[in-house]
């Protein structure tokens, strides 16, 4: 079975088969309109949410947000690996799968491969095992206990498959590592260790045990906290193949299966904080694992909902913490976006405080955590005295590399505005500081890269829609724009043929990169499908948009899709120009009208009669 799976191949069979026969046979579904219904089987729901759609072959949530193609619908429910979901697959349509001969570097590829799959199958068995001994083993009690004394029910230790670890150093491997390859598996997944002796033996002894899942909800690494006085206290993996501590945060995929859609995520400090807030109903908290917040780890959050809130410490160190987190934040602004910082009082944490005062207690505690341009400011700020002129001066010098991190849109002018009027200085001369090469900015934490995207042909998982009334090329900023062409693209792939992307090439920003990606694929496979299309960004942050984009069928037009994504693309290539032109009139208008030559006055004129021009124009195409 070595080499890869042909794409043409892949491309072939998801044209061959029909969606609704492949989902049917598990899932009764209803005609309803063009489109068939049932209630997710991803999530408990009562009214159903789950459709999918005949012809562009795909299927959707709107209330947990999954989503994908036929590969990705037998992966998801069947519980299959690709390789596995692509067989079962072509076997239904009577085809054998072809498997490229490969090179060296495909072998190699193809082994890690199924090391990894033999991985995930492995590491969920550990899962189980640790369960059982939580339940069984005679020296589980002080686990218990400690879970009982901590307030968790039986339900939430169930819910999130918690464990025990005896005491010993070989009970796991003595139960799991029966042969070379076992233990050699289980080396590989971080659950053994080596000493310089070259002695083997458990990772994880007499500890409380958290399974940490991915977004897929598969096991790839734990988490246990000691019950005895060893140290550290808290032990997570190392990282492995699968287990990436930058990439991954704890709780997201039990917060994405117990929510119809999130408003907002919460990243708190621990997993017992992210625990006992589900047993109290607040199940959408997330923990980092042992590191810092990354900028990976915000475009995930950011992908499912608009709005994060840190929770940390009220002391220097929890501020250190939130501030690191705010740098990491910054370039994930985008328009829309929202982060906040709760500090908690001296001596709780989210687990007592929520004990204490219970979920609308906690809830209250929400309401004020600070908008994150309130804990910038007030951060910089410290022990400056802005009631002289050189404290003010010291702030703009302090606060502008961070602004200047931030991308492009509203958000961004308006924190420029703010920092004028905190400092007293003419908008347009902070502007000039910002463009100067003394304002750049400070080095940010170094964020992971993502995953690269796993074989062309799987779906992506989705994240719950966000709503919005319609999709039209007036809406401001690249990403919206972005956004707009993408929906349109996926909804009718072979109008990429209309599309210039030159433009393209002088903006920036994640939705524009993945835009121009499209394109490029769409340039090179014209007769792509959308459930293709889908398959090729799998298990990535971009998949999860694309599926979402594929799924809102209300926010593409019945009629003049052409039209629309002429006008959009348009759009996108004017948005530089509309946006200096902006910059130009701004700087006038902030000047003294009176102190100005009857040159600027001219020019200033000049400026508005042409955007008034521009604007008059977008109006006319809106109205066609």
């Amino acid at each position: 079975m070595a080499g890869r799976i042909p794409q043409a191949f892949l491309d072939d069979l998801l044209e061959r088969v029909d969606i609704v026969e492949v989902i049917d046979r598990r899932v009764k579904l209803k005609k309803s309109g063009k489109n068939y219904t049932a209630r997710c089987p991803f999530h408990d729901e009562k009214t159903p949410s789950f459709s999918v759609n005949p012809q562009k072959q795909f299927f959707y949530c709107f209330g947990c947000g999954a989503g994908g193609n036929a590969l990705g619908f037998l992966m998801d429910y069947d519980n299959l690996e690709f390789p596995r979901a692509v067989e079962t697959l072509a076997s239904a349509a009577g085809l054998e799968v072809p498997r490229e001969a490969g090179g060296p570097g495909q072998q190699r590829a193809a082994a890690r491969e199924r090391g990894n799959r033999a991985l995930y199958a492995l590491l969920e068995k550990v899962a189980g095992y640790y369960q059982q001994q939580l339940r069984s083993h005679p020296r589980a009690g002080r686990a218990v206990a400690y879970l009982k004394e901590r307030g968790l029910s039986g339900a939430i230790a169930k819910q999130f498959n918690l464990g025990f670890a005896p005491p010993g150093w070989d009970n796991l491997l003595a139960a799991m590592g029966d042969t070379d390859a076992h233990r050699a598996l289980l080396r590989d997944g971080g659950m053994l260790v080596e000493n310089e002796a070259g002695r083997v033996y458990d990772r994880f002894r007499d500890r409380v045990v958290f399974p940490i899942r991915d977004q897929r909800g598969r096991v790839v690494a734990f988490g246990g906290r000691v019950l005895g006085d060893d140290k550290p206290k808290y032990l997570n993996s190392p990282e492995t193949d699968i287990f990436h501590k930058g990439r991954e945060l704890y709780g997201l995929f039990q917060a994405r299966q117990a929510n119809r859609s999130l408003r907002r995520i919460l990243v708190v400090e621990g997993y017992m904080d992210v625990i006992a807030l589900a047993q109290y109903g607040i199940s959408n908290a997330t923990a980092t694992l042992g590191t810092a917040t990354s900028r990976t780890h915000l475009e995930r959050i950011y992908r499912l909902c608009p709005e994060v809130v840190f929770c940390f410490d009220g002391d220097a160190a929890g501020r250190q913490a939130a501030f690191r987190a705010l740098e990491a934040a910054l370039p994930c602004m985008e328009d829309g976006r929202q982060a906040r910082f709760l500090f908690l009082p001296e001596g709780e944490d989210p687990d007592t405080l929520v004990r204490g005062s219970g979920a609308q207690g906690f809830e209250r505690l929400l309401q004020g955590a600070l908008p994150l341009e309130t804990f910038l400011f007030e951060s910089v700020a410290g022990g400056v005295d802005l009631a002289t002129l050189d404290g003010r001066a010291r702030l703009s010098k302090l606060a502008l590399p961070y602004i200047r991190q931030l991308p492009e849109g509203v958000y961004r002018q308006l924190m420029f505005r703010e920092l004028a009027q905190r400092t007293g200085l003419e908008l347009t001369g902070l502007l000039q500081l910002a463009a100067s090469p003394s304002a750049a900015p400070p080095p940010g934490p170094t964020a992971p890269q993502p995953q690269g995207v796993g074989d062309p042909a799987r779906p992506p998982r989705a994240r719950p829609p966000r709503q919005r009334a319609a999709l039209e090329p007036a809406c401001t900023g690249y990403s919206n724009l972005a956004q707009a062409a993408i929906a349109l693209l996926l909804h009718q792939p072979d109008i990429a043929r209309l599309a210039d992307p030159t433009p393209l090439a002088e903006l920036q920003g994640d939705d524009i990169a993945l835009l121009r990606e499209l394109l490029a694929l769409l340039s090179r496979r014209p007769e792509s499908s959308t459930a293709m299309l889908l398959g090729h960004w799998y298990d990535t942050p971009e998949g999860d948009l694309l599926n979402r984009l594929a799924g809102q069928e209300r926010l593409v037009p019945r009629e003049g899709i052409e039209r629309q994504f002429v006008d959009t693309m348009q759009a996108l290539a004017r948005l530089p120009q509309r946006s200096k032109l902006a910059a130009q009139v701004d700087k006038l208008k902030l000047t003294n009208y009176a102190e100005i030559s009857d040159v600027e006055k001219q020019r200033l004129r000049e400026l508005l009669r042409e955007k008034l021009q521009r604007d008059a124009e977008r109006s006319d195409r809106h109205k066609r």
